[in-house]
């Protein structure tokens, strides 16, 4: 397999328009690899760093693995891919079962971290979390509030974590 080197601003609409249908942010902590369906990102230069800032509920598998390895990969779909993958990483909890396994999802070491990328999403982007920021929801206007922050049983949010991870590497794995 070899990795073909890509600029990301070369491609940072195409990785913003997947959004929409779901790109994984892959995780790994003690050799347990984790992947997750993000539709929230964002891509750009902050700190004079190319940057991807990914969202992730406190709630989550991944922010506990992310909090342990401040590292993690933002695996895109380049053509076409099993839709159960995102099916599967979108639903269920790395908590519960393996979804690396259950999906048959190929993890492809990566160049600069622990984190790998996966052959089925190829499009990748090494991070490293400069900053972490946890969101305060309550500070939303409410429109936003009520849609995505509906307090639960408890009464409380689940807010997201805004992980800033410096783009270390880029590129598209090939056969």
């Amino acid at each position: 397999m070899t990795k073909k080197k890509i600029d990301v601003m070369d491609y940072a609409n195409e990785i913003i328009k997947s959004m929409n249908k779901g790109i994984l942010l892959t995780t790994q902590y003690e050799g347990k690899v984790n992947s997750m369906v993000i539709g929230w990102g964002h891509v750009g230069v902050i700190w004079g760093k190319p940057v991807f800032v990914a969202y992730v509920r406190e709630s989550r598998y991944t922010r506990e693995l992310l909090d342990k390895n401040p590292e993690f990969t933002v695996n895109v779909p380049v053509g076409d891919f099993d839709k159960k993958i995102l099916a599967v990483c979108g639903s269920k909890s790395g908590r519960d079962m393996d979804k690396i396994k259950e999906t048959g999802l190929t993890p492809v070491n990566s160049e600069n971290i622990s984190v790998p990328g996966l052959k089925e999403f190829p499009l990748t982007l090494e991070c490293r979390v400069l900053y972490r920021e946890e969101q305060d929801a309550s500070r939303l206007a409410e429109k936003i509030q009520n849609r995505f922050y509906p307090s639960g049983a408890s009464g409380r949010q689940d807010d997201h974590i805004s992980y800033y991870g410096e783009i270390l590497d880029a590129y598209i794995i090939e056969e």
